[in-house]
């Protein structure tokens, strides 16, 4: 009995942290007394939490966040409290931006955002920082809600000044709105809690009809229940989140408390506190789970129960968006009860183990200035040789710049009745999950087998396993390939080909080895990929066509081009993804194309464009690239002819103070053996470090198959 008053006193405790999410009318007419619920509640959490500069209520002003006067404005409601961007008001505009004041955050933050979403639209919050082009996507809703919700986004730190931009599109038509209620920013990372502020820091509950999570604690606390103190504030008046097994009704009921997205990469120490009753009747683990659904459980406890709080220290790491599930399971009504307080987050460690005290880069080779740590076994002589080839139309060139270094086997034909060559890495350390990624192209076999593969060596020379091997036809093309590992002892990759009858020898080409730790599926970047960074394997990335010409337009497409002798073979990304390109045989000589970045909203700073160029055909026409800003367009960069069979890096620094737009504009040669592509466009802050394209090459040379060695 004493249990069962105990659940009927906290789940009412549960019902006030719900004020938040009280339902609203669709049009934002909200009432008075729901407002000033909100409002009380409101107050209690700021008195109760540090607020940073950019936070805001929108209770008597706007907190120095301002329309952008080049889009629709937003509008403080007159009743309500909150900020609003509705659809009757659009008149030409296609969005609403409210930036903030300038923000000098200079620890890792968190921003507690709540909004609503009525009808249909979407609501990004973007972060400018200073001296650059573009804004980053950090946060994206698109779902409509009839009630108020809590995002969770985490600010990290950064060195320089920076501003926030909230874009709402609601949709055209009636009832279409997008509100912001407030903005809290508070010290810390989002994934932390001691469970006082009513909104829960974002934890929610995936419901279960028998076990849930609840919050412990209360002013009116019962004497007789036996449930634990806050650990907070070590006494009955903090709060703390538990869950019991007094109405479980089947074996392995289930109860899971699920933490904020995490908005941003990082990487340290999660703690915890628990208390745990009854340990044989429950399962209490700790899981992460992505975005795909994906769980990996990461802690799980003794088997015994503990009297007092206990801390629990795990490392973790977020390289992609993901939440910390706390779990817990029940064999019977009698399985006892799971507590939890003071969720907190380092950016240190918890264990010197869990980050190796070595960088995974040193086996990280571009082979422009030497083998760096690579070394070949000396017998039989040398089999990878470090080659330059010049730009020509008969052998493609390095993958890192088109004009640089690569290693490749057989380069000098003899008499022998073929080769054997291993190229071996540095060795690294044990029980590390390591992703290896690497470029090479094939060129000239008659028979695949055993041109290249990849494997692990132990410190003793002593091979351990083939871990990778040549899979495909040879198309003279740099593919890159992702390779994922783990052993338990310290060990070395190497790249072995092996020719035994000379008449089936062909040439294998290596380029830009890199090494990271973890699994390459999810060691692939950053959560979203910098703004201005363009590789094509997922769409256009907001690039348009300028001039809508009927056959005189930029297609995105893979693999090869359809006209032989010009474009390339694949994409300079991946070897088989996407890129774009004219097809010249659609258009006619001079008729050009315009491809139209996004808009850049300009900066004091230098900016550097970097991008891969593809010239090659005998009738290839003029690659040229314009700055437009407002009705007239400035050339920074041309190529004219055939340039290389290979992709080319193009490295282009400019300077522009006012919002504008980068056009790559492609125009057809004499012929249809014209098609000129383009890849891999970045933008950075400037100047531009790599000379990269610095080679002032025409298209003509007296030599098109010129090797150095």
């Amino acid at each position: 009995m004493q249990r069962s008053q105990s659940r009927c006193r906290t789940q009412s405790a549960l019902v006030e942290t719900s004020l938040f999410h009280s339902s609203i009318p669709a049009t934002f007419a909200m009432s008075l007394l729901h407002f000033s619920t909100l409002l009380a509640v409101a107050l209690l959490t700021r008195a109760q939490t540090q607020l940073l500069r950019g936070s805001c209520s929108f209770d008597a002003d706007s907190c120095g966040y301002t329309s952008d006067p080049a889009y629709a404005a937003w509008t403080i409601n007159e009743e309500g409290r909150f900020i609003t961007a509705d659809s009757s008001s659009f008149g030409e505009k296609e969005k609403y931006v409210l930036v903030s004041p300038e923000l000098e955050l200079r620890d890792w933050s968190c921003m507690r955002l709540v909004y609503q979403i009525s009808g249909s639209g979407s609501l990004q919050l973007h972060l400018r920082p200073e001296g650059e082009n573009f804004d980053y996507v950090l946060w994206t809703a698109e779902k409509p809600s009839d009630s108020w919700l809590i995002a969770s986004v985490d600010l990290r730190n950064m060195s320089g000044a920076y501003q926030l931009l909230f874009e709402a599109k609601p949709s055209r038509g009636m009832g279409n709105s997008v509100a912001v209620f407030e903005i809290h920013i508070i010290p810390g990372y989002c994934i932390e809690c001691n469970f006082e502020e009513h909104h829960l820091c974002g934890y929610s509950n995936q419901w279960n009809p028998n076990v849930n999570w609840y919050v412990g604690g209360s002013l009116a606390w019962d004497p007789q229940s036996n449930l634990p103190d806050d650990h907070t504030m070590n006494n009955e008046r903090g709060h703390y989140m538990y869950v019991d097994s007094i109405y479980a009704k089947r074996f392995q009921e289930v109860a899971k408390l699920v933490s904020p997205m995490t908005t941003a990469s990082m990487a340290g120490c999660l703690s915890f506190y628990y208390q745990r009753d009854q340990a044989i009747g429950n399962f209490f683990s700790v899981f992460t789970k992505d975005q795909l659904g994906h769980y990996e459980e990461i802690w799980r406890p003794d088997v015994y129960a503990t009297s007092h709080w206990k801390l629990v220290q795990v490392d973790i790491k977020a390289p992609h968006p993901l939440e910390v599930v706390f779990e817990v399971a029940f064999n019977s009504a009698r399985g006892g009860y799971v507590a939890l307080d003071d969720i907190s987050f380092s950016s240190e460690f918890c264990h010197t183990e869990t980050e190796p005290a070595f960088d995974p880069s040193v086996a990280n080779c571009d082979f422009e200035e030497g083998l760096c740590q690579y070394y070949q076994e000396q017998t039989g002589g040398s089999v990878w040789n470090m080659v330059s080839v010049k730009p020509n139309v008969y052998r493609i060139g390095d993958h890192t710049t088109g004009t640089g270094s690569f290693l490749l086997t057989n380069t000098r034909y003899s008499s022998r009745p073929g080769y054997v060559g291993r190229l071996f890495g540095p060795s690294l350390p044990g029980n590390h999950k390591y992703c290896l990624r690497f470029y090479y192209a094939l060129h000239g076999f008659m028979k695949l087998d055993n041109a290249l593969a990849l494997y692990i060596y132990d410190e003793n020379n002593v091979a351990q396993e083939k871990i990778w091997t040549v899979s495909e036809r040879s198309r003279d093309v740099w593919t890159e390939v992702e390779v994922t590992y783990l052993k338990p002892m310290s060990t070395k990759v190497a790249f072995v080909s092996i020719c035994r009858n000379f008449w089936d020898c062909g040439l294998v080409s290596l380029d830009d080895i890199s090494v990271t730790l973890g699994d390459c599926r999810v060691a692939t970047g950053p959560l979203n990929p910098p703004p201005g960074h363009c590789n094509f394997e997922t769409g256009d990335c907001g690039y348009t066509q300028k001039k809508k010409v009927k056959k005189g337009h930029w297609l995105r497409i893979r693999g090869q081009t359809p006209t032989s002798y010009t474009g390339p073979k694949g994409d300079h990304t991946l070897g088989v993804g996407y890129f774009m390109y004219i097809e010249a045989s659609h258009m006619l000589p001079k008729q050009s194309a315009q491809l139209m970045s996004t808009e850049l909203r300009g900066s004091t700073s230098p900016q550097c464009l970097i991008f891969f160029y593809h010239m090659h055909g005998s009738g290839t026409g003029t690659l040229s690239i314009l700055l437009h800003k407002g009705d007239k367009e400035r050339l920074l960069w041309t190529r004219q002819g055939e340039q290389s069979v290979s992709w080319m890096k193009a490295t282009v620094d400019y300077e522009c103070y006012t919002r504008h737009w980068i056009i790559f504009e492609a125009v057809r040669g004499s012929s249809v053996r014209s098609d000129i592509a383009i890849d891999d466009i970045v933008f950075k802050k400037g100047p531009c470090k790599d000379p990269g394209d610095s080679v002032p090459y025409s298209g003509f040379s007296e030599n098109f198959n010129e090797i150095e060695y």
